[in-house]
């Protein structure tokens, strides 16, 4: 590993508990949290909103040129950043089934991984961060201080996703939901660039059966007890 940078990445699949941790997390060290997930959804969203046809490379890079994304602290009883996308708040648009299928895919289109990535590391650029994402530990911050990859089972994520969307006073159909997991999840870890998966030097934890506040316990003790960037 090159020069050692204060950043905690957490990756994993979606419905792992990553926000819900990574905010904890961040907030106990007293660290900036960087949602990469909602970047992705953000430029899905915009992709949706003007009928950009994801094969045209010009209609992509004018949108990527153009787009302004900012993330905000939840509101308050509220778990999820707050998604701006050119000034417009689209946050709860944005945490569908659905729109994490899109972003899935634009997520794989080499211009906005480049684009986005970039934007992520000059956000990191002065460290005291948790970023979490797919490839915040590959890719995005290989150099970063302390990586974690968090999984569950596909059942227990849907299941925690369905009570996530149900307490918003969603409709769901957690069949469906899980279907739609396992096939993001098969998009993410099969796609040619920047595929999921967990860095070599990454703690793996599986929160199947654990409680939110014990994975968080678990990854604050590896941190401290770590000497690197001390």
């Amino acid at each position: 590993m090159g020069v050692c940078k204060r950043i905690v990445t957490i990756d994993g699949p979606s419905g792992g508990g990553k926000s819900t941790v990574s905010r904890m997390l961040a907030a106990q060290l007293h660290y900036t949290y960087l949602d990469t997930g909602a970047m992705y959804r953000a430029v899905a969203y915009q992709c949706r909103e003007n009928g950009i046809d994801l094969g045209e490379s010009g209609q992509l890079e004018a949108l990527l040129a153009a787009i302004r994304i900012e993330l905000l602290p939840p509101e308050a009883g509220e778990d999820d950043v707050r998604v701006l996308v050119d000034g417009r708040d689209v946050g709860r648009i944005l945490r569908t089934p659905e729109m994490g299928m899109l972003a899935s895919k634009v997520s794989a289109l080499p211009l906005v991984r480049a684009s986005l990535t970039r934007l992520q590391q000059q956000i990191g650029a002065s460290g005291r961060i948790v970023a979490e994402g797919r490839d915040t530990g590959t890719v995005v911050f290989p150099d970063a201080a302390w990586k974690f990859f968090l999984d569950a089972s596909p059942q227990v994520r849907a299941h925690r996703r369905a009570e996530q969307l149900r307490s918003k006073g969603e409709v769901v159909n957690e069949q469906q939901l899980l279907t739609q997991i396992i096939q993001r999840d098969k998009d993410d870890r099969e796609r040619p660039i920047a595929p999921l998966k967990a860095a070599s030097d990454a703690l793996v934890i599986d929160s199947t059966g654990l409680p939110v506040e014990e994975v968080v316990r678990l990854m604050y003790e590896k941190i401290l007890l770590s000497s690197c960037c001390r």
